[in-house]
């Protein structure tokens, strides 16, 4: 009975007390990560390229 009432509480507070964002938001939301991530994945991938031919020059000494 405990485990029916405590999940009947998490349902509602879901439900009522929780503020979900709207659509436009999440769309928002989504655009802006997605934007940061191919930033940063643009910027390790340089970094990759950069210390390669860095330890090839220095390497081939």
């Amino acid at each position: 009975m405990k485990f029916v009432n405590y999940i009947k509480e998490c349902y509602n507070e879901l439900k009522e007390k929780v503020s979900w964002p709207t659509w436009s938001e999440l769309r928002s939301s989504v655009i802006v990560v997605s934007i940061a991530s191919l930033i940063i994945a643009l910027v390790v991938f340089l970094m990759d390229i950069s210390f390669k031919n860095l330890l090839e020059v220095f390497y081939g000494l």
